[in-house]
């Protein structure tokens, strides 16, 4: 029967070798391989004009005003942090509510009231339902292209502009399913908007 003492420099070396294999060599080919195959990928898809961050492609911001695109639900908090001069700062998380629950319940009836209120002339009209509920990970950058569409008018009314000239800004923005199959046709929000502010051109 090994000793401790015949053990535990196996052991130690076993745990520097298995540290140096995943946690070092692994990271270090893996960054290396992004970096050189996809890099705008890999270093987060940020939407930068004239050396200014406007946003990341792969997570939302929340617009409220009529002159803009809604995304998805999120779940924000400006309570729990505070930068180094006692700012408050604006958190955003996943939700964690059930479905099946009241306070889910009474956060898409509100959001339904506000889209009614935003566009009474659609009052007849199906609401998509990711405009009213959350994604999984409460940041999700996307809505499908009927979600968009039906804020159409409301845009185009709060901007002065034709409704064509924002199907358009919403069809240049929206990605479309993998090889044409893998999964459905998405618009990225942040992308919508920045091209109607005139911060991104085609």
């Amino acid at each position: 029967m090994n000793t401790l003492k015949q053990t535990l420099p196996k052991a130690v070396l076993f745990l520097l070798a298995a540290i140096l294999l995943c946690g070092v060599l692994y990271t270090a080919v893996v960054t290396g391989l992004a970096q050189l195959i996809f890099p705008e990928n890999a270093n987060g898809r940020f939407f930068i004009v004239d050396g200014k961050t406007y946003g990341c492609e792969l997570l939302a911001q929340q617009y409220t005003d009529d002159a803009h695109l809604w995304g998805r639900i999120m779940e924000l908090d400006v309570t729990t942090h505070v930068d180094e001069e006692g700012n408050a700062l604006l958190y955003a998380h996943p939700s964690n509510l059930s479905p099946a629950s009241e306070e889910y319940e009474a956060l898409v009836a509100e959001r339904v009231e506000r889209l009614r209120a935003a566009d009474p002339e659609k009052a007849g009209e199906p609401i998509p339902v990711d405009l009213v509920t959350c994604s999984a990970s409460g940041l999700d950058p996307h809505i499908s292209p009927a979600a968009a569409e039906y804020q159409v008018s409301r845009i185009a009314r709060a901007r002065g502009m034709a409704e064509e000239e924002i199907r358009s800004v919403i069809e240049a923005c929206t990605d479309q399913p993998f090889l044409g199959i893998f999964g459905e046709a998405t618009v990225n929000v942040l992308e919508v908007n920045l091209t109607l502010d005139g911060i991104l051109t085609d």
